[in-house]
């Protein structure tokens, strides 16, 4: 039997971000800046800074997944870590492609509280079992999700690609 599988699409990306920065404006949430967490926060906080007309983005590269469904036991940042002072006041919107475990997206949530002035979650999936219920979620699922930046092997020798979520 094969598994079921969320796939999208480089189309249905683009939709599922546009339609997923309306909810965030019709919630009249009006960031101040996107924090994307590498690296498939990526590609939805590009797509959410020009639909929602936000040119301020910062990056936070968080590791978890080592392989497919094989995680570390808690979620590591990476540097360089964003400066809070770059944080201070503001009003942010984390911008991530899945919360699946949930655990990412708390340490990030979590590392931004005491510095911002308010921070919200936006991711394109968000799976049942995620302990971060997001703010704005574009769908729900608890299948595997083929992303499709991340469903092709890299081009380049890498010692581990997760290649799903």
């Amino acid at each position: 039997m094969t598994e079921q599988r969320e796939i999208l699409t480089w189309e249905l990306f683009g939709t599922a971000t546009r339609e997923l920065a309306e909810r965030i404006a019709a919630d009249d949430y009006r960031p101040d800046l996107i924090l994307s967490i590498a690296r498939g926060g990526l590609f939805a906080a590009g797509a959410l800074g020009y639909a929602l007309n936000v040119k301020n983005l910062h990056v936070m590269n968080v590791e978890f997944y080592t392989g497919v469904n094989e995680r570390l036991d808690l979620p590591v940042m990476l540097p360089p870590v964003p400066n809070v002072v770059d944080l201070a006041g503001a009003k942010v919107l984390v911008a991530d492609d899945v919360a699946d475990t949930g655990a990412t997206l708390k340490l990030v949530r979590d590392f931004c509280e005491d510095h911002v002035a308010e921070v919200r979650c936006a991711v394109v999936y968000e799976k049942p079992h995620s302990t971060v219920k997001c703010d704005y979620v574009w769908r729900y699922t608890d299948k595997w999700i083929n992303f499709p930046w991340s469903t092709l092997p890299p081009v380049v020798d890498a010692p581990i690609a997760v290649l799903e979520a």
